[in-house]
């Protein structure tokens, strides 16, 4: 009896999906031309794209904007006292209390935006694969062991191309706290304008 050989590097099937270990597993599989990403399904027709990248958080962001963010809290902190220390001219206590009040306000908001660009510099980069839809629609996942992405990247395709194709694997859910202190896709420079954020082709 002869094996085959499959026609296409894509046409193998991928291993056998274990059953999902954790919360955190989600089952990533074609069936019926879907693809099913954990409840939510795509169809193969509506996919534009499928690839792997680094998502990395926004690290440099964060820090101009607690610096943008300190100096404008100091900026008004002080004006507010050379306002009080004008009127403590007329009044001493209640020139008194508006300082505290000003300054404790101040502080205060400077250790929220403190805290908030930390949790941002510390977060960890995620390498995940990618499914973008022909709509706005995007399904990201992430694995241990980032060679696995790339076959599925593989095992995707195939299905596109094929569309009889099924098959099951377990993955990762991307699980991040806020999804703006991330870059999502490609960033491109564009002449005649500036901050444009599209794809690169």
């Amino acid at each position: 009896m002869e094996t085959q050989q499959p026609p296409g590097q894509w046409d193998v099937p991928p291993p056998p999906a274990t059953p999902p270990r954790a919360l955190t597993d989600v089952e990533l599989r074609v069936h019926k031309r879907l693809l099913w990403v954990g409840g939510a399904a795509y169809p193969l027709r509506n996919i534009a794209r499928v690839y792997t990248f680094t998502l990395h958080p926004k690290r440099k962001e964060a820090v101009f904007r607690f610096l943008t963010r300190a100096g404008i809290t100091l900026a008004v902190a002080i004006g507010l006292s050379i306002i009080g220390g004008l009127t403590y001219l007329a009044d001493e206590s209640a020139a008194g209390g508006l300082l505290v009040f000003v300054w404790i306000c101040s502080i205060a908001a400077l250790i929220y935006f403190f805290v908030e660009m930390l949790s941002v510099v510390t977060a960890q980069s995620h390498y995940v694969l990618a499914v973008e839809t022909a709509g706005p629609s995007t399904a990201m996942v992430t694995s241990r062991d980032p060679q696995h992405l790339d076959r599925l990247v593989g095992y995707v395709a195939g299905a596109l191309e094929n569309p009889d194709t099924e098959f099951q694997v377990t993955v990762e859910r991307l699980t991040i706290n806020s999804p703006s202190n991330y870059h999502f896709g490609d960033n491109v420079n564009m002449y005649g304008g500036t901050g444009n954020v599209g794809i690169a082709a």
